[in-house]
């Protein structure tokens, strides 16, 4: 049998090969037929170029359909796809293709010179372009490819992807994910979501990360269903679209963004099925207004590039704000202590996941990957959290992001929940930054809201308001207030970058 991830997805195409499976935003449709045509072009192409099974093919490119195609090209190739953020610059490409040693790098015609000078220091036998609306020189050469490709055989573990971590901390590390890790957790989602006839995904994340590549873009196509296929998210182009869709995925950037447009209304929402939203923490205040406002309660899930989703709030059942929810099906999730004891409910601990999402390891980097995993083979996430007595996980952070002051830990997310219930605040990060006495002190940086509530808030308010709620550890020294909290692509503030700052 293949275990090729692209076999298993074509296995739950529609009996229909005219089905649409892309609808474009200037309404054309690619049906399920021109998506396996165009896919065996592109896995055509790579071979021509002289790409061999588990060869890595870099690409840092923007979303579109060719893209996409060109990222299943590369499963059916036996190929290893390794997606770069389009906002990387020098520092980043020449780091990932010194790593990952790719046969072949696809980027844009914008940074061709670039990509040139950076391929031939790191030994890349070949760049190609595709430009940003799906055409140029890739789509040219592909075109001239037949529209028939044998998919390789590929084995469960073989490699389909490489993803870089954010190298928040040290060197940037790139997670093996098999063929099988991908269709684990694709299936499982599928069912899990509940997918089913008549869903259409509205598409507005980027592909180059797990939530848009895999998450969204598996779970549709496991699915037969169409997506309506948007270049990025825009607020008003989701109002035009929500009415034609079931499904929507999103960061919560996007639903605060939603929830500020009086458009966004429960009439609007009516046809829609399910609210999905991850990659980064969804305020309670968020969730609870989408709730009263459009009538439909957001799932949150909790995954990283490590292994997909390992917890999600129930489709069928109460999903609970704040909360990520229950192990997947086939996943095991503990909270353990330093010393790897597991923890009673409600104590706070680290998080560690098992299952046959999570992913082979590290490249190249063979004892890291035995440091993030324990002798009975659970990974070690870095997320510390807490299971209630219900079984439902909560995240209070990353392990990196526990504050150490005078001896002590603070965990951030419990003193973050009580700043955001505040009158005035939009949203609020809590850090550490070095302090002579105490080794770290606890600092709050606050967004406030527009208007007399906001105006109101000062620092010497802020944390009177806290000292008589928390212990005074917890009390932050010092109090910033700004305009908004730095964030990476996918909506997840950037800590790092405000330490730096207010160090």
């Amino acid at each position: 049998m293949n275990g090729n991830l692209y076999e298993i997805l074509k296995s739950h195409f529609p009996a229909d090969p005219e089905a649409p499976c892309l609808i474009l935003p200037d309404g054309g449709v690619v049906s399920y037929s021109k998506l396996e045509k165009e896919s065996a072009r592109c896995a055509g192409l790579l071979v021509s170029l002289g790409v061999k099974e588990g060869d890595r093919v870099a690409v840092q490119v923007r979303k579109s359909p060719q893209a996409l195609f060109l990222y299943l090209g590369c499963l059916r190739a036996g190929a290893v796809y390794l997606p770069m953020n389009d906002a990387y610059q020098r520092h980043e490409i020449e780091y990932f293709l010194g790593d990952a040693t790719p046969r072949v790098f696809v980027c844009r015609p914008q940074v061709r010179p670039l990509a040139d000078e950076l391929a031939q220091k790191a030994g890349v036998a070949g760049v190609i372009e595709l430009d940003d609306d799906g055409g140029g020189e890739l789509a040219a050469a592909a075109g001239a490819q037949p529209d028939f490709f044998e998919t390789r055989m590929r084995a469960n573990d073989d490699l389909a992807a490489i993803l870089y971590t954010s190298g928040t901390t040290g060197r940037s590390k790139g997670a093996m994910l098999s063929h099988r890790n991908l269709a684990a957790n694709a299936e499982v989602l599928h069912r899990y979501w509940g997918f089913r006839t008549g869903d259409v995904l509205l598409h507005m994340l980027p592909i180059f990360h797990v939530h848009g590549l895999f998450v969204a873009t598996h779970c549709t196509l496991m699915n037969g269903s169409p997506m309506l296929f948007e270049p990025r998210f825009d607020v008003k182009r989701a109002l035009e679209l929500i009415p034609r869709a079931t499904v929507f995925m999103g960061v919560p950037t996007y639903y605060v963004r939603l929830l500020a447009d009086p458009g966004f209304t429960r009439e609007r929402c009516a046809g829609m099925r399910l609210f999905v939203s991850g990659s980064a923490p969804l305020l309670l205040e968020t969730f609870t207004e989408f709730r009263q406002r459009i009538g439909h309660t957001i799932l949150e899930r909790y995954g990283m590039t490590e292994g997909n989703m390992f917890i999600s709030n129930p489709y069928d059942g109460e999903r609970r704000g704040g909360t990520v929810g229950f192990p997947l099906p086939s996943v095991s999730a503990r909270i353990v202590d330093e010393e790897n004891r597991s923890l009673p409910d409600d104590e706070i601990g680290q998080i560690q996941v098992k299952g046959e999402n999570v992913f082979r390891g590290y490249w190249r980097m063979p004892e890291k990957t035995r440091e993030e995993f324990t002798q009975d083979g659970y990974f070690k996430t870095g997320d510390m959290g807490k299971r209630d007595r219900d079984g439902y996980f909560t995240i209070v952070g990353r392990s990196k992001d526990v504050v150490i002051t005078g001896g002590l830990n603070v965990y951030p997310k419990e003193i973050e929940e009580i700043i955001d219930a505040m009158p005035g605040v939009v949203e609020s990060a809590v850090i550490g930054v070095p302090h002579p006495d105490f080794g770290e002190a606890v600092v709050a940086v606050i967004v406030r809201q527009d208007g007399e509530a906001g105006k109101a808030l000062t620092e010497a308010g802020v944390i009177g308001q806290l000292k008589g709620t928390l212990a005074n550890f917890k009390v932050p020294k010092r109090v910033f207030f700004v305009s908004d909290l730095p964030r990476n692509s996918m909506g997840k503030v950037q800590k790092k970058v405000l330490r730096e700052q207010y160090a």
